[in-house]
């Protein structure tokens, strides 16, 4: 302890040297937004690795073919009850509220992400419900779907957005029927959109093939509100009849009569 307050002194005293005071300032600060980083991320790896819901990651990454397909959800009509079909098939790894790295609980998952047992660009996705579909222009792996009168809350708008749609170059496996710039062309539900990839952006942190597919508020005048922010997004659940929110989900996704959190 003596030792640690002895060194805490010399570095005060170095700080509050007139020479380069700037730039150590900087330093430090730098040390610490870089400690505090780091701590993050260990905290989310240690909540990643400790959390029971993660056994089945561990069995994903790690197990042969039969343990995989053990844990892949195949649901192409809808459940008993509920309106959307389950848009792609496979292990839907991250839940909606989920605050598993590399989320946390003050910025939880705004969906589900379904991990395909393929490699990128071989498993479809569908159209989860009737819809109009548009494809920004500088959308490379995206497309949202507007829903103009929601199943479960009539009279209110709604969008169905799905993600990761190309491979890590950013060349799309969107289907040529969606080239960028489409704008509010209908499809019904069922109908092929693409296919999983593993494109992720900029980000220089890589992937599993997989789809993101969350569901967006409307802001009221016809345009979808910013997908990123959680509050934005609704639980899809109920609309798929599965219980795919992380507070309540069982270890293997499938229909259910109670999908939604009591």
């Amino acid at each position: 302890m003596k030792r640690f307050a002895s060194q805490l002194k010399r570095l005060i005293y170095w700080l509050l040297q007139p020479r380069y005071r700037g730039l150590k300032i900087a330093l430090v600060l730098f040390s610490l937004l870089a400690g505090g980083y780091l701590l993050y991320r260990a905290v989310g790896y240690v909540q990643l690795i400790t959390d029971p819901r993660s056994q089945s990651f561990l069995q994903w990454s790690q197990g042969n073919e039969a343990a995989r397909a053990a844990l892949i959800t195949e649901q192409r009509e809808a459940c008993p009850g509920a309106p959307f079909v389950l848009p792609a098939d496979g292990f839907i790894g991250l839940l909606y509220d989920d605050p598993r790295g590399p989320y946390s609980q003050f910025n939880p998952h705004q969906g589900i992400d379904i991990f395909s047992d393929t490699e990128p660009g071989l498993t479809p996705v569908y159209a989860a419900y009737d819809g109009y579909v548009t494809r920004e222009a500088s959308w490379r792996s995206s497309l949202i779907m507007r829903v103009p009168d929601d199943p479960l809350q009539p009279g209110l708008t709604i969008w169905l957005y799905y993600t990761h749609m190309a491979d890590r170059q950013g060349n799309d496996f969107i289907e040529d029927a969606f080239p960028p710039g489409t704008r509010e062309l209908y499809v019904e539900q069922g109908t092929r959109l693409g296919y999983t990839g593993d494109y992720n952006g900029t980000s220089p942190r890589t992937i599993w093939t997989h789809l993101h597919f969350s569901i967006v508020r409307d802001d009221g005048s016809g345009n979808y509100l910013n997908e990123l922010e959680f509050a934005n997004t609704i639980d899809p659940s109920p609309y798929l009849g599965m219980a795919v929110n992380y507070a309540c989900a069982s270890e293997t996704a499938g229909c259910t009569a109670n999908p939604t959190c009591e």
